[in-house]
This record gives structure tokens, C-alpha cells and sequence, in this order.
């Protein structure tokens, strides 16, 4: 063993579709101003009763299956969420349970949208010290349900989804050939929700006041993340003896067109190497990069060979980068 290898993927997206044109009719917006500000033209929302547990499960069945694998060799399983099904047991406990998995280590990481990538690399490392045979790593969040629908400068931005990867150590070329990762506590104020943990319990005052909801100052959060997931990106590409050149594609974090555009012109590179989903399924946190990563696989876009690097930037403030050889 040398290296951690992804040796399959999957995602799940709810059915139920929320479009521009209906969000204009719930708060004063238009589908030409969330289009122009935002690139989302809609995202997907969870079903009532569906829990951020249920997309991460049936996520983790499509990655299963494709690392031809049974189910019984997952010996570890890190979710990334920040709309955990309840305070705790943790989310990957419940994922689990569904999936039938007798034993395994599992348990959850809270980096919000760079979640994805530091799954990743905790669970790269947890390989490496060779006391794990397989990890499922899964990026599960149903932001609809923290998400304000009377505030019209956030909730355009948001929607729900999951996407999973099975990690295995082998030999050879592939694998993940380096992280980055950064964070900012002294930005917190900059996106954040502010009720319901031991700050602010929850109370009848901070559910008048709307406190259970996403807070973000957006202009402040764009400049931050369009620096660091640059800074991110070379550090990763650095650290594997790589240039910016040597990608195949970027899948970077989909949190606005503006800014994914903004980050390609800093690393210098074509939107034709940056992948973009956010037309249809606007921001889902950890999951963007995680269902970006099995869509790439599946569309035929990357294969068994090419340098791929996912790069995100999330509340925390925390950023991150993951270059990987398929």
C-alpha cells in the first residue's frame, strides 16, 4: 500500500424540483436577477419525512456498488454535514444502520461546504495507518430546512443533495496525491447559524427572531473564497509535484457562478476544465463537490488515468483542495 485510492462513487438528488419562477412567486424575486446574481436557475428539496440520513444512504449504495464491493467490507464511515438528522447519534451512525453494516467506525465532520474534502482527507489518513480496509466517505445536507424562504438574498442560493465515494488503499499511480486544508475561525460572523446549539438553545425567543436559519454576508464571503480555493488549489498541486496544467478537470465548490468564474480566471484556466452543476441544483454545501465528483466519473468527463482536483470553500470560515489521480 502507497495509496489511498476512490474506487467508486455515487449521488442521489431529490425528486421534488424548486425552480426560479416558483421562488418568485414565495418572496420579491425574479428569475432573471437570481440567474444574473447567481447562475441557479433551480435546486432540488427534500421530501417531508426525508432525512439528511436517506439521500446520504442511497448515495452510499450507488458508491458500493460501484467499488464492487459488499457492503459488510466498509469498516469506516465518515459523513460530512452541517443538517445532521438530529444533534447526535451522528448522521453516519444512522447511515450505518441503513446501509446493514454490522460494525464499522463511524462518525461526522462539521466544515460545512469544504465537509467533502476533509472527509476525504481524514479518512485518507485513517487508511494509511493501515487499521481500516475500506472507508465510505458521504456528503450528505438538506439545507431547505435551515434555509430562511423570507429572506430573498439566501434563499435563491440553496438546495439538498448527497453524493458518496468509496476509499480503498492500493498500489500504483492512482489515488489521492495530496490535501490541502485551511481555516479562519476570526470570519465566523461572515456565514453562520446562530440558534440551536450551546450558544443559543433553542427557545421560543430565537424562533420568533428567526435565529434557526443561515445567516451570510455574501460580498464579504466572495472575495475570501475565490482567494483561498486559489490558494487551496496550488497548495494541493504543489504538494503532488503538479502544475495547474497537469488537471484534467476542476470540480470546484458550487456556491455561485460569479465566484467559480472569478477562480478560474485566477488559476488561469478555461471554464472548459471547471465543472458546473449549479444550474441545476444551486448550493449543497458538502454535497456540491462530492455529487460534482460522481457526475464527472459517470458523464465520461475523467477517467481511470486523469488528475482531477476538488476544491471548496465553506462557512468556518474553511477551505480546502484534493487532487486525485482516477
Amino acid at each position: 500500500m502507497n495509496r489511498v485510492k476512490i474506487t467508486g462513487t455515487g449521488s442521489f438528488l431529490p425528486e421534488k424540483i424548486l425552480t426560479n419562477s416558483q421562488l418568485e412567486k414565495m418572496v420579491e424575486t425574479s428569475d432573471e436577477w437570481i440567474t444574473k446574481r447567481t447562475g441557479i436557475k433551480q435546486r432540488r428539496i427534500a421530501a417531508d419525512g426525508e432525512a439528511t440520513s436517506d439521500l446520504g444512504f442511497r448515495a452510499s449504495r450507488q458508491a458500493v456498488s460501484a467499488a464492487g464491493i459488499d457492503v459488510q467490507d466498509i469498516d469506516l464511515i465518515i459523513c460530512a454535514t452541517i443538517t445532521p438528522d438530529m444533534v447526535f447519534p451522528a448522521t453516519a451512525c444512522l447511515i450505518q444502520d441503513k446501509l446493514g453494516i454490522k460494525e464499522a467506525a463511524a462518525f461526522d465532520v462539521e466544515a460545512a461546504c469544504t465537509g467533502f474534502i476533509s472527509a476525504l482527507a481524514a479518512a485518507e489518513g485513517m487508511l494509511l495507518t493501515g487499521n481500516y480496509r475500506n472507508a465510505l466517505v458521504v456528503a450528505s445536507e438538506i439545507l431547505s430546512r435551515v434555509t430562511d424562504w423570507e429572506d430573498r438574498s439566501t434563499c435563491v442560493l440553496f438546495g439538498d443533495g448527497a453524493g458518496a465515494a468509496v476509499l480503498s488503499p492500493g498500489t500504483g499511480e492512482s489515488g489521492i496525491l495530496s490535501t490541502h486544508l485551511g481555516a479562519s475561525g476570526a470570519y465566523s460572523d461572515l456565514l453562520y447559524l446562530p440558534a440551536g446549539g450551546s450558544l443559543n438553545p433553542a427557545s421560543h425567543e430565537t424562533v420568533d427572531n428567526r435565529l434557526h436559519y443561515m445567516r451570510m454576508e455574501g460580498n464579504k464571503v466572495f472575495k475570501i473564497a475565490v482567494q483561498k480555493m486559489a490558494e487551496g488549489s496550488h497548495s494541493s498541486l504543489e504538494k503532488a509535484g503538479l502544475g495547474i496544467e497537469d488537471l484534467k478537470i476542476v470540480v470546484p465548490h458550487q456556491a455561485n457562478l460569479r465566484i467559480i468564474k472569478a477562480l478560474a480566471k485566477k488559476l488561469d484556466l478555461d471554464m472548459e476544465k471547471i465543472y458546473v452543476n449549479i444550474v441545476k441544483y444551486g448550493n449543497m454545501s458538502a454535497a456540491t463537490t462530492a455529487v460534482g465528483l460522481d457526475e464527472i466519473i459517470r458523464k465520461g468527463l475523467a477517467s481511470e488515468g486523469d488528475i482531477i482536483q476538488l476544491v471548496a470553500f465553506g462557512g468556518g470560515l474553511t477551505w480546502g483542495a484534493a487532487t486525485v489521480r482516477l
